[in-house]
């Protein structure tokens, strides 16, 4: 049985807070009126510190432990819960395993940063999945209106694409090749970049179809690593009609 040290962790914490770095971190992930961080309080923690917190507290820490974390305003609170559920469902078992999963779905809304979903959605959600034949649920987090579950639904690919499996990666890329964040552009030309890393000629083959309809900032990410004169000629086709209004491909 664990004994929770909750309350050692948060004092751990807040005792490392700096001042001096709050302000940048707010800067950073964009805490200002209206934007994608709106609202998010920080202590001014480096990760070097937060790993060294996790490493100390994770073993102790139970699912009530890592719901008080989520629920904390303190983005640094959250980032410990994720990385301690890193871990736990590493070292879990099958059954376990499902449970922390179900877990992390129902706290989607406290998943609620770029930081935290790429820490944590390739480690719990795609981990689970990659066993699963019913991927369902990625599809239906693609098609959700809230950018965090979005980014979940194609962040969770990258487990999928270590594993060289390539399908689900391009059918949620199609899904959100549409979509007006930034956030998710940047995310969806990521995973594209990693599909050509394992395989580029299905990379290629995707491109060679859908290029014109993806946002600029979705295809250079995906692009970033190819030779200038296969880079020059994707960035030079003509735009399809059907690409994102808010995607400048001057």
């Amino acid at each position: 049985m664990r004994t929770s040290n909750l309350s050692a962790l948060i004092s751990d914490l807040k005792s490392l807070s700096s001042p001096a770095k709050i302000a940048v971190f707010k800067r950073f992930f964009k805490t200002g009126p209206g934007q994608y961080g709106e609202g998010d309080r920080f202590l001014g923690l480096t990760v070097p510190q937060i790993r060294s917190v996790v490493r100390k507290y994770w073993p102790t820490l139970a699912l009530v432990d890592l719901d008080h974390l989520l629920q904390s305003p303190y983005h640094e609170h959250r980032t410990v819960a994720l990385a301690s559920l890193n871990l736990l469902y590493r070292q879990a078992d099958l059954k376990t395993k499902k449970e922390l999963y179900l877990f992390y779905l129902h706290h989607t809304s406290r998943i609620n940063n770029w930081d935290l979903v790429d820490i944590s959605a390739p480690n719990i959600v795609g981990a689970y999945l990659l066993e699963q034949q019913d991927r369902s649920i990625l599809y239906k987090l693609a098609q959700s209106k809230d950018i965090w579950q979005k980014r979940i639904s194609i962040i969770s690919t990258l487990t999928f694409i270590k594993n060289d499996q390539f399908a689900d990666t391009l059918a949620i890329a199609k899904i959100l090749m549409g979509d007006k964040h930034d956030l998710i552009h940047k995310a969806t030309g990521w995973m594209l970049r990693e599909v050509g890393k394992r395989d580029l000629p299905v990379l290629l083959n995707f491109l060679d179809e859908f290029a014109p309809r993806l946002p600029r900032t979705c295809l250079r990410y995906a692009i970033e690593k190819f030779p200038d004169s296969c880079r020059l000629h994707y960035l030079h086709l003509p735009i399809s009609s059907g690409t994102s209004p808010n995607s400048d491909r001057g």
